[in-house]
C-alpha cells in the first residue's frame, strides 16, 4: 500500500485539524439544561462522589476514560523524536481505542526523559482517568515507570510496547504449536530484541508454558550468556543462560520459534535453514521484519511466519490487544491489569482464530479466504468479533482473579458488547435468544453452497435451528471437509433419494393441477428443490424454509405463494424491511411483493407489520404514507389510504394508527403536534406503510444507502408457516439472522 507524503499530511489536517476530538455526550441546550450541567446541579454529583469514590465512575466520564502517556523517546519506527513530534502517533492511539472498543482517550505528551517526572504526572492524574496506556517509552525506564505505577496506583496502567506485542504473538505462538504439533514445554525458543517487547515477550513466553532453561535471549551484542558484562541491566540479568552459543546465528540452530523485535535483516535464510522441523518464525520489527516473508518460506517451505505487517499472512498488530483489555478491564472497575487477564486475552484470540471467518472480514481483505492454518493463526484486526471474545475474557479474569470493583453479568454484558457494534447487532440478539430457547427444523434448499454450509456451523454450535440441508449429500460432505466444518448433527436431505418424494408430488399435482400443471410437470417442478422445501414445510416436515441466497427473488417466493396457504384473514403476502437507524427502529412495508395494494390490502399489509413489530418487542406506531397530509390533496391515491385507516380503525381500534401522511410528518412528532395536534399518532412512527411497491422499495434502499441505515430482511408476511428470502450475495451472518428470524415465527405459530 503507497502512502504519499501529501496523503498523510493532508489526513492529518483539514477544517478539524489532528484526529481527535471532545464531543459532549449530554444536552446542553435550555436553561435546565444547563443548570444541571453546571451550577446548580453538578453540586449533586460532587458531594455524592466525596462521600463515596467509586461513585465517579458512575457520575463521570473517568469509568471509560484512558491516558495514552508518552514522552516519545521510542516511537515505533522513528526513535527518540521528543514527546511532540510523538502526539501523532498518541493521537492514533486515541482513534483506535474509539474505533475498536469505544473507549475515550485524551493524549498527553510529557515533556520529561526523567522516569520520575513521569511517574509523579500519572500519579497526580489518577482521579481524571479510569486507566493509564505507556506508549513509546524507551527502556529500561518503561519497565520500572510501570512497575512502580502499578505499586502505587488503583486503576489500570499498561505498557502497550511490551504486553500489546506479547498478548497477540502468544496467542499466535499457541495455535502455531498446535498446528505443527509440538508442546509448548518442550520447545526451544529464540528471542532477538531486549527491549522493552522483547523482555516482556520473553517472561510471557514463559508463563505460557515456555521452559526458562529452553529459551534464549539475544541483543545486539549477542546472547545474553552466564558471565556476560558488556550492555547488561537487572531485566536481562533475568535471562543469562549457560550457553555456548554467543551470536544469534549460534542461537538458531535446531530452535524451534523465533520471536524477533529487533531490526531488518538480522536473520538469514541460512539460519532459518538450520532451524528444527516445521519452525515457527515471528518477525515482528517494523516497519521491516527481521528476514523478508519472501526468503523465510524460499528458505523452509514447512515454516509457519509471522510479521507485524498487513500485507502478509499472520499480522502481529496491537490493536488486537489494548482497546479490549482496557474495555473488559475498565467494565469491571478493575484496579489493574494482572497476568490473569493478558493470558485471558491470548487465549481468547487464539480461540477465535479457530472459528469460521465472517464475509465482512473477508471483503475487508480483499476477498482472500481465512481457515485456521499455518497462514492463519491470529485473529484479523478488523474483525468485529474481537470485542465479544476478548474484552468478556479479560473481565472474567479480572472478576475471577479478585482486582474487579464490581460483578457483571457476563452473558448481558457479551449483549451490551454487541449493541456497540451496531443497532442490527443489538436487534438480532434478541431474536436469536428467542430462537434458541425452542430451536426449530429449518430446511435451506441450497444446501451444497459455501455460505450455507458456513451458516449451517453457526446455527448449530450456537443452537438457534436444527438446519436440514438440501441437495446431493457427497458432495455436501465434500465441501464440508473443504471448509473444515464439523456439522455434526446436521441433517442432509437428497431430494432424488427421498421416501417422501412421490408423497410430495402428488400433494403438489392437487395443489396446482387446476392452474394448468400437469403429473408430469410436478415431477419436474419439485426438482426446484426450493419446491421440494416449501414441500417439506406445508407437511410439516420442517418448520420454516430460508432460500433466496442464488436464485432471484420471484423464482424463490413463487413456490412458497404457490403451497403454503395464507393465514386466516389475510388475502396476499406481503414483505417489510426492519431498517435501523443510529437511534430508531422503523418497519417499511411493503417494500418487496404487492405491487399496486388496495386499500384493504394496505390495511391486511399494516396489521401484518405491526404483529411483527410486536414479536421484536416494539410497540407499533403505524403511520399510512402518501404524498399528502389528512386530505390536503384528494387524489385516487391518497383517498386509498385514507380508506385504508378507516378500516384499521374498525377493525384495530387499539392499534395506534393516522394517515394520510407525509413521510416526514411521519417521523417529526413535532410536525403532528404543532401543525396536525388532532393526530392520533403520538411520538413519531415507527411503522410505515407505503402506498405500493415503488415507493416502498425505493425508500428503504434510499434509507441504507444516504442514511446509513442497516436493513434486516426481507421478512415475508402471511403465510400460515415460515417462509424467509435470502438476498443474492448476502453474506454467512445475513443467512444466520434470517434463520434466527424464521425460527421465531416458528414458534409463534406453534
Amino acid at each position: 500500500m503507497l502512502i504519499t507524503k501529501e496523503d498523510a499530511l493532508n489526513y492529518h489536517s483539514g477544517k478539524k485539524r489532528g484526529k481527535i476530538e471532545v464531543v459532549a455526550t449530554k444536552p446542553c441546550i435550555t436553561q435546565r439544561d444547563l443548570a444541571l450541567a453546571y451550577t446548580p446541579g453538578v453540586a449533586i454529583p460532587c458531594n455524592v462522589i466525596h462521600d463515596d469514590p467509586d461513585a465517579a465512575f458512575e457520575y463521570t466520564a473517568k469509568g471509560n476514560l484512558v491516558a495514552v502517556i508518552s514522552n516519545g523517546t521510542a516511537v515505533l519506527g522513528l526513535g527518540n523524536i521528543g514527546p511532540l513530534a510523538g502526539k501523532p502517533v498518541m493521537e492514533g492511539k486515541g482513534v483506535l481505542f474509539k474505533r475498536f472498543a469505544d473507549v475515550d482517550v485524551f493524549d498527553i505528551e510529557v515533556n520529561s526523559e526523567d522516569p520520575e517526572d513521569v511517574i509523579k504526572l500519572c500519579k497526580l492524574l489518577e482521579p481524571t482517568f479510569g486507566g493509564i496506556n505507556l506508549e513509546d517509552i524507551k527502556a529500561p525506564e518503561c519497565f520500572y515507570i510501570e512497575e512502580t505505577l502499578k505499586k502505587e496506583m488503583s486503576i489500570p496502567v499498561f505498557h502497550d510496547d511490551q504486553h500489546g506485542t506479547a498478548i497477540i504473538s502468544g496467542a499466535g505462538l499457541l495455535n502455531a504449536l498446535e498446528i505443527v504439533g509440538k508442546s509448548i514445554g518442550d520447545v526451544k525458543v529464540v528471542c532477538n530484541g531486549a527491549g522493552a517487547a522483547g523482555i516482556a515477550c520473553a517472561n510471557y513466553y514463559i508463563k505460557l508454558g515456555v521452559k526458562k532453561e529452553n529459551l534464549i535471549l539475544c541483543d545486539s551484542k549477542g546472547v545474553i550468556y552466564k558471565g556476560r558484562e558488556a550492555g547488561m541491566n537487572p531485566y536481562k540479568e533475568k535471562f543469562v543462560r549457560e550457553t555456548n552459543a554467543r551470536t544469534l546465528a549460534d542461537a538458531m540452530k535446531d530452535s524451534d520459534v523465533f520471536a524477533g523485535f529487533s531490526v531488518k535483516d538480522a536473520v538469514t535464510k541460512e539460519m532459518v535453514k538450520s532451524m528444527a522441523d516445521k519452525p515457527i518464525i515471528l518477525a515482528m520489527a517494523n516497519p521491516y521484519p527481521e528476514i523478508s516473508y519472501e526468503d523465510a518460506k524460499d528458505a523452509r517451505d514447512d515454516v509457519i511466519m509471522a510479521t507485524g505487517r498487513s500485507d502478509y499472512p499472520n499480522q502481529v498488530n496491537n490493536v488486537l490487544g489494548f482497546p479490549f483489555i482496557f474495555r473488559g478491564a475498565l467494565d469491571v472497575g478493575a484496579k489493574f491489569i494482572n497476568e490473569e487477564m493478558k493470558l485471558a486475552a491470548t487465549r481468547a484470540l487464539a480461540d477465535l482464530a479457530k472459528e469460521d471467518v465472517p464475509d465482512s472480514v473477508i471483503k475487508a481483505y480483499g476477498n482472500v479466504q481465512f481457515s485456521f492454518g499455518p497462514d492463519y493463526i491470529i485473529p484479523k484486526p478488523l474483525d468485529p468479533r474481537v470485542l465479544l471474545w476478548e474484552a468478556p475474557a479479560v473481565a472474567k479474569a479480572a472478576m475471577d482473579s479478585g482486582v474487579a470493583r464490581k460483578t457483571i453479568d457476563l452473558d448481558k454484558y457479551k449483549e451490551e458488547l454487541e449493541a456497540k457494534l451496531g443497532r442490527s447487532r443489538e436487534i438480532m440478539r434478541v431474536i436469536i435468544n428467542r430462537a434458541k430457547s425452542d430451536p426449530k427444523k429449518i430446511v435451506f434448499p441450497e444446501g451444497e453452497e459455501d455460505k450455507i454450509l458456513r451458516a449451517a456451523q453457526i446455527i448449530l454450535s450456537e443452537n438457534i435451528a436444527k438446519p436440514i440441508l438440501l441437495g446431493n449429500p457427497k458432495l455436501i460432505r465434500e465441501n464440508q471437509k473443504r471448509l473444515h466444518l464439523e456439522l455434526k448433527g446436521v441433517e442432509i436431505v437428497d431430494p432424488v433419494n427421498s421416501t417422501k418424494l412421490e408423497v410430495y408430488i402428488d400433494e403438489l399435482y392437487d395443489l396446482r393441477k387446476r392452474h394448468g400443471v400437469t403429473k408430469v410437470e410436478a415431477r419436474k417442478m419439485i426438482q426446484n428443490l426450493n419446491y421440494f422445501g416449501a414441500m417439506m414445510v406445508q407437511f410439516g416436515d420442517v418448520d420454516g424454509m430460508v432460500a433466496g441466497l442464488t436464485g432471484h427473488y420471484p423464482d424463490t417466493i413463487r413456490p412458497a405463494l404457490q403451497i403454503i396457504s395464507m393465514k386466516p384473514g389475510i388475502s396476499k403476502v406481503s414483505g417489510l424491511y426492519i431498517m435501523l437507524t443510529e437511534n430508531e427502529v422503523y418497519f417499511f412495508a411493503d417494500t418487496t411483493v404487492i405491487i399496486d395494494p388496495t386499500a384493504e390490502e394496505l390495511a391486511e399489509i399494516a396489521i401484518c407489520t405491526a404483529e411483527v413489530a410486536e414479536r421484536f418487542g416494539v410497540e407499533p406506531r403505524i403511520a399510512m404514507l402518501s404524498f399528502s397530509n389528512f386530505g390536503s390533496t384528494l387524489q385516487q391515491s391518497s383517498r386509498k389510504v385514507q380508506r385504508a385507516v378507516e378500516i384499521l380503525h374498525e377493525q384495530r381500534p387499539n392499534l395506534m394508527v393516522d394517515g394520510e401522511m407525509q413521510a416526514n410528518t411521519a417521523v417529526d412528532p413535532g410536525i403532528i403536534e404543532e401543525t396536525y395536534p388532532f393526530s392520533t399518532l403520538k411520538g413519531g412512527a415507527n411503522v410505515l406503510i407505503f402506498p405500493n411497491l415503488e415507493s416502498g422499495n425505493t425508500a428503504y434502499k434510499l434509507v441504507e444507502h444516504l442514511g446509513k441505515a442497516e436493513a434486516i430482511g426481507p421478512i415475508l408476511m402471511g403465510l400460515q408457516k415460515p417462509v424467509h428470502v435470502l438476498q443474492r450475495g448476502d453474506e454467512v451472518n445475513d443467512i444466520v439472522n434470517m434463520a434466527a428470524i424464521t425460527v421465531m415465527d416458528a414458534q409463534g405459530n406453534g
